[in-house]
């Protein structure tokens, strides 16, 4: 059977299967109508263009798949993950982090160290990175859902500061815009894709520090009778105090910000998403725990990054 470990003193046994899949299309419930994302290079169409290095997972806790990841064995971070919110209850668990004995193969093993994916020690005493959830905890459903993101295949070297900072304020904001507005037949659903911008550097000379960290949801809301979406993105460096928030853009200038000369980004391709309109407009409805950016907050600072 295969299994996940705990990277713990004496590596024990969790008893779940955790699949390594050999398409993204094996893994569709978490994606909106069960369309991948296009991502410029390495997923178009529906195709992983360089299958040996883009490893798609089904990542599976307690006999259940509970999200999507596209790994990438030679950054030794996850292209993005994807996923669908349901609501969230119960607090953040306080459990070891995973890893993936699948992405190794019996053959790719030597002296105990793992060639395909970061472990738990590549992140210990960090000076300015911590992990990084692509798929947060705080997005996650139940107990299960949230110890299932405690893979490290579901996590990047993240700026301690970006982290805890605008990026989590970003995280509960949208969190609470799909509590109240992605509502159909009394059941929240809302779906989520999360990924990381290869940058120049490595965490210890291994794992690849993302330049860039982008989000976008989508979902349809039956409270205003029509599909709503936003999108995010933030450079992974240390902020300021001032910069507490990420601007909040439409899915077209996500994908202008993603795209490559040659192919289009896309977080939801088709027609369902609105591609030119966010929901910064809720903000002011929000309660202030939710963190979302207050009235006045400018949304039309464009950042400039990197493409891929």
């Amino acid at each position: 059977m295969r299994r996940f470990l705990f990277f713990a003193a004496l590596l024990p046994i969790v008893p779940t299967v955790t699949e390594v899949v050999s398409a993204v299309s094996d893994c569709s419930e978490f994606l909106l109508d069960k369309t991948p994302p296009r991502v410029p290079g390495i997923l178009e169409k529906g195709i992983i263009l360089k299958q040996n290095r883009y490893q798609p997972i089904c990542q599976t806790y307690g006999n259940k798949r509970r999200f999507l990841t596209l790994y990438d064995i030679e950054n030794k971070i996850p292209v993005f993950s994807a996923y669908k919110y349901r609501g969230s209850k119960g607090k953040k668990p306080n459990v070891p982090w995973m890893i993936e004995p699948q992405l190794e193969g019996t053959n790719n093993m030597w002296d105990g160290q793992y060639k395909h994916q970061a472990i738990n020690s590549d992140y210990l005493k960090p000076k300015k990175y911590n992990r990084g959830h692509l798929y947060p905890t705080c997005h996650a459903f139940e107990k299960e859902d949230k110890i299932s993101t405690f893979t490290l295949t579901n996590i990047v070297p993240q700026a301690i500061s970006f982290n805890s900072g605008s990026w989590q304020k970003m995280e509960e904001c949208i969190k609470c815009v799909m509590e109240k507005y992605c509502v159909n037949n009394g059941m929240t659903e809302g779906y989520v894709v999360t990924g990381a911008q290869p940058g120049q550097n490595k965490l210890k000379d291994k794992v690849n520090i993302p330049s860039v960290l982008w989000s976008a949801f989508c979902c349809k809301s039956s409270q205003m009778e029509e599909w709503i979406a936003s999108a995010h993105w933030g450079s992974n460096v240390s902020g300021s105090k001032e910069k507490q928030y990420l601007q909040t853009k439409t899915l077209e200038e996500l994908s202008k910000e993603l795209s490559t000369s040659g192919s289009r980004f896309e977080a939801f391709p088709g027609k369902r998403c609105p591609h030119h309109s966010t929901v910064a407009v809720f903000y002011p409805k929000l309660e202030a725990r939710c963190q979302c950016p207050p009235k006045g907050f400018n949304h039309s600072i464009v950042q400039t990054n990197n493409h891929f």
